[in-house]
């Protein structure tokens, strides 16, 4: 590929990493782009191109992304979701006991299933009990 495609590529992939915040492309963005300088400075096969791009991606997000993250107190722990139990949330319609409905809590939607014995109405409060997936079981604020 020609110098110029790689770091355009490149400067693709740091904006994607813009839009998605996953912490990888960026790496990739940077391999692409010392790739792109690398061919226009001494001018590369496609094949040496392409392994240089394998090996410099894998290596910077390998040995440089967990420090990073560390450094700027990025967690990507599944742990965190366990922080959401005790929180409130409000229902956004009527949940039965057993049912399932939705609340809102933290200004995003939710899929609950109350596990209490007493029904909710459209706007209760409730506490979260603890996480099923991607659903929060709750049940009505101030009950056991």
């Amino acid at each position: 590929m020609s110098w110029w495609i790689w770091i355009l590529a490149g400067l693709a992939l740091l904006g994607l990493e813009l839009a998605s915040g996953s912490f990888f492309m960026v790496f990739l963005g940077i391999a692409a782009i010392v790739v792109g300088l690398l061919d226009l400075l001494f001018g590369m096969s496609p094949v040496l191109e392409w392994l240089l791009f394998t090996g410099l991606s894998a290596g910077l997000v390998l040995l440089v992304r967990k420090p990073l993250l560390g450094k700027f107190h990025i967690k990507n722990d599944p742990r965190d979701i366990d922080k959401m139990v005790g929180l409130a949330a409000v229902a956004t319609e009527a949940i039965p006991p057993g049912g399932n409905g939705r609340v809102e809590m933290r200004g995003t939607v939710w899929t609950a299933h109350n596990d209490g014995a007493e029904p909710l109405a459209a706007g209760d409060r409730c506490r979260v009990d603890r996480m099923d997936g991607l659903s929060l079981r709750v049940r009505k604020e101030g009950t056991a």
